[in-house]
Formats: C-alpha cells, sequence, structure tokens
C-alpha cells in the first residue's frame, strides 16, 4: 500500500463507552475498511454478530474490516497492520482506561504512512468531573482530556439537562482546545470521528459528500467556485465560533492546483488533493445543529 492510513485515537477513562463507540463504528463503516488495534481482545468485546473469524492475534470482522491486539508493542503492530495486504481506509486504536493519547501520537510518527486523523477522549457525564479531581487519577484524566481534539461527553441521558450543561462548560474552560460533544451511548456520526478519509465513492470520483444523517448534527455542503486561498480558508474554518466540528474538502489553491482541506476541532490540515479532482471545489462542514453558525461559515468562505 502506498497512501497514507488516517489514524484515530480513541482514549478515555475506564467505563466512558469506548468499547460502544468503536462497535458503532464497525456497524456504521459505510463501505471503509476499518483495522482496530486494542491492547488485548478482552478490552474490546467486539459485537459476536460482526465476527467472521478468529486467530491468534486476528479477529476478521464483516464489512472487510479486522481487528488486532498489540499488547505492550504498539510500533510492531502499526508496521504489522501498514504492512498488510489487506486495504484499509482507516485505522482506530482504542487506547487502554490509564493509557495517554500523547505517548500514542508520539508512536504513530515512528512508522511511515500513517497520519493523524483526529485524537477522540470520551468523558462520562456521570463521572467525569469528580474523576479529574480525585487524587489518584486526576493527573490521568486530565493528560487524556487535553490530548483530545473531541471530547465525547457521554451518557448525558443518565444525568439532568443542566448538569449535562455544567459539565460541558466545564470542560470547555480545562480544555479550550478542544470540542465538546454531547452523546447518548457514545451516538456518534462515524463522519465526526472519521473525518479526514473521504468516503470510497469519493476516492472513484463522485462528486457529493454525504454525513451520517443524525439528529442534532448539522450539515452544510457547498461548491467552491474559483481559487481560495486554502491555508486562509482552513484556518477560518477552524474558527471556534463557527462552531465546527469537522469540514473537509477540495478547493482550488491561488497557484491553481487542487488541494484538501481537514479541520478536526480546532486542528486545521492543508494538503494535496488526489490526482483526479477537478472542478468544481467542494466542501463539507459538519456541526451540532445548536452550535453551528451557517451565516459566519458562509461568510469565512467568501472572504
Amino acid at each position: 500500500m502506498t497512501a497514507s492510513i488516517p489514524v484515530t485515537l480513541i482514549g478515555g477513562y475506564l467505563g466512558a463507552g469506548k468499547t460502544t463507540l468503536v462497535n458503532s463504528l464497525l456497524r456504521n463503516a459505510a463501505g471503509r475498511r476499518l483495522a482496530v488495534l486494542v491492547n488485548d481482545f478482552g478490552a474490546l468485546p467486539i459485537d459476536a454478530d460482526l465476527i467472521l473469524a478468529r486467530d491468534a492475534n486476528l479477529i476478521s470482522i464483516s464489512g472487510g474490516c479486522i481487528c488486532c491486539s498489540f499488547g505492550s508493542d504498539l510500533v510492531a503492530a502499526l508496521i504489522d497492520i501498514r504492512g498488510r495486504d489487506q486495504m484499509i481506509d482507516h485505522l482506530l486504536i482504542e487506547t487502554s482506561g490509564v493509557a495517554l493519547p500523547a505517548a500514542i501520537v508520539q508512536s504513530l510518527s515512528l512508522v511511515r504512512g500513517l497520519v493523524l486523523d483526529g485524537v477522540i477522549v470520551l468523558a462520562d457525564a456521570e463521572t467525569i468531573a469528580e474523576r479529574a479531581r480525585d487524587r489518584y487519577m486526576s493527573d490521568t484524566v486530565l493528560a487524556q482530556l487535553n490530548a483530545a481534539d473531541i471530547i465525547i461527553l457521554n451518557k448525558t441521558d443518565l444525568v439532568s439537562r443542566e448538569s449535562a450543561a455544567e459539565t460541558s462548560r466545564w470542560l470547555a474552560g480545562i480544555v479550550p482546545s478542544a470540542r465538546i460533544v454531547p452523546a447518548r451511548n457514545a451516538g456518534i456520526p462515524p463522519d465526526i470521528i472519521m473525518g479526514r478519509n473521504p468516503q470510497p465513492r469519493l476516492r472513484e470520483g463522485r462528486t457529493d459528500f454525504h454525513a451520517h444523517d443524525t439528529a442534532g448534527y448539522e450539515t452544510l455542503s457547498l461548491e467552491i467556485h474559483g481559487v481560495r486561498d486554502v491555508d486562509r480558508l482552513a484556518g477560518a474554518l477552524a474558527d471556534p465560533g463557527l462552531g465546527l466540528l469537522r469540514a473537509k474538502g477540495f478547493v482550488r489553491g491561488l497557484d491553481g492546483t487542487f488541494a484538501t482541506i481537514h479541520i478536526v476541532g480546532r486542528r486545521a490540515l492543508v494538503e494535496p488533493a488526489p490526482s483526479w479532482v477537478g472542478d468544481p471545489g467542494r466542501l463539507v462542514c459538519i456541526g451540532l445543529a445548536a452550535e453551528m453558525d451557517r451565516a459566519a461559515t458562509l461568510a469565512a468562505i467568501a472572504a
């Protein structure tokens, strides 16, 4: 394989909902061929009806997905995944409850052909504030949160609306660099978690973007005609004032060539677009319906 594989880290303290999220992503892969790395299979019980076969260190999952355990040697597992014959569209790394995402990001940099898509950290709405103050676990919990591009405040159905809102404000205060997304049962659209890699139909040259249809989220899909200062545009889309969780698309730059723009939370990346991309440029922006400012987003793109 020659193309880089985007990697999403899924972290969070014990019981936050990482297992639920990963199983949901496998069920809603929408044609993506996913690889999942976990510390051991016991830490991530893949739903039985998804499993096609088991080997010593590998689970084959319906839809062309695989799950591997890596024990204590993450770099070796990453090299193994990168060298497999199977085509992989996206790699998910589900960390242990006490792992620090920043250390895993450093490990990714040691393996060619992998590119970080985003760090997603789940937080239990019932317990996150208490755990962040605990004398024994606070350092780990706060380090996990501070590494996040997007924090999923999970299990909001188990607390009052006022409590969930208060916890969201508290998280935004201690981790101003992350976007906070409330969720029930880790119900997050896959394009929020894995926003870097376009859907398979886009890689085949189709021009339509599609976001997972989930209540509470809003999508703005646009054709972009003419040229843009793509670096400036990416920076503008990462402005928290727009309320975007993800943005991705292909835009013709000032030099006449197309660039790919990726936004996750407040982090932006610009890179050369695939060779098949042509006019018109197109862009899709995804955010929470209650927070996404469509008018400001349109103004930022026009500017």
